[in-house]
């Protein structure tokens, strides 16, 4: 007997909770609450800077960002949409558009500065990027209950991206108070016998970086992010291989060409003949994006009922 009542005890315990729990679990955040902002589309602006042959610090070219020149720095913006593939994972598609230059009279290394070469270039990109949230951003608290304080949620995030993206470029050199073009002045011979071959304006890049983030809304968020991006040419700045004869430049492409090839200031005798180093074909281009973003979350509500919606909407964040 006394078992039977003790087991009836327990099973109208149990039933309790199974009926009692949709009715409390729905004010919790639950862990596919994600689910309701897998989409966002981010607008960007900031700078970017060239890492290549022209300008740099005052040494011989260094890779990476230790020949970063600083006042050679230049505006950038973009756009982009993310989806979240799960909650703390996110594929990006963006688009960006700045602007690179470099100049060889800001540097005293007297390789470089002798050579006397600048350049300019509109940088367009597009990119596909994986990007993983060590930490993201919510507001509010973790159980998310209706005026009832209790931990908080972290409103700041921190995240990790790395893809592939295409650009296209187009180096171009001030003359006579003009920009022109330098492709196809083949400064290094490109066209003629044993010059350098053409490059394409179009190339593939690896972008990577990392970026924080900050929530101030349910729908909007800011941060920063800095973008290093690794390229396959080294001729962004026009500027990568060895001189060409002069006199051939200037009979095939005329002295706007010849010149432009070998502005140097002859302070280094020889150092222009033909033959002679005018960049580094072993080290690629690369360049720095350093951008402020702004996060729209484009919220999906998990039913169709409008009484959901309504209550969705009702709920209270407490800070």
């Amino acid at each position: 007997m006394y078992k039977t009542s003790t087991l009836k005890a327990f099973v109208l315990c149990i039933a309790g909770c199974l009926l009692a729990a949709p009715l409390s679990a729905q004010y919790f955040r639950q862990s596919s609450y994600w689910k309701t902002a897998r989409k966002e589309v981010t607008f960007g602006f900031g700078i970017s800077n060239f890492l290549g042959e022209l300008g740099g610090r005052n040494q011989i070219g260094s890779p990476f960002v230790w020949d970063l020149e600083l006042s050679q720095t230049r505006p950038a913006v973009s756009i982009s949409y993310r989806y979240y593939v799960a909650q703390k994972q996110a594929f990006r598609l963006g688009l960006t558009y700045g602007v690179l230059a470099g100049n060889d009279n800001l540097t005293e290394e007297p390789f470089r500065n002798n050579r006397n070469l600048n350049f300019k270039s509109d940088i367009v990109e597009l990119q596909l990027v994986y990007e993983f949230h060590l930490y993201r951003e919510e507001l509010g608290h973790v159980y998310d209950l209706r005026g009832v304080k209790g931990t908080k949620s972290s409103r700041v995030g921190l995240y990790f991206f790395a893809g592939v993206g295409g650009m296209y470029f187009d180096p171009r050199t001030q003359f006579n108070n003009a920009w022109v073009r330098l492709k196809p002045l083949g400064t290094e011979g490109q066209g003629l016998e044993g010059g350098a071959e053409e490059y394409s304006n179009f190339g593939v890049n690896i972008p990577m970086g990392v970026g924080v983030r900050r929530a101030f809304s349910k729908n909007w968020s800011v941060g920063f992010e800095l973008q290093y991006t690794k390229t396959f040419t080294d001729y962004m700045d026009d500027v990568s291989g060895v001189y060409y004869d002069n006199d051939a430049i200037l009979s095939a492409y005329g002295p706007e060409a010849a010149f432009l090839a070998d502005p140097s200031l002859n302070k280094i005798p020889g150092q222009t003949a033909d033959g002679q180093q005018r960049g580094d074909p072993d080290d690629l281009d690369a360049y720095l994006f350093f951008k402020f973003h702004a996060h729209y979350k484009i919220h999906k509500y998990r039913s169709g009922s409008k009484k959901y919606r309504a209550r969705i909407r009702r709920q209270k964040i407490v800070f």
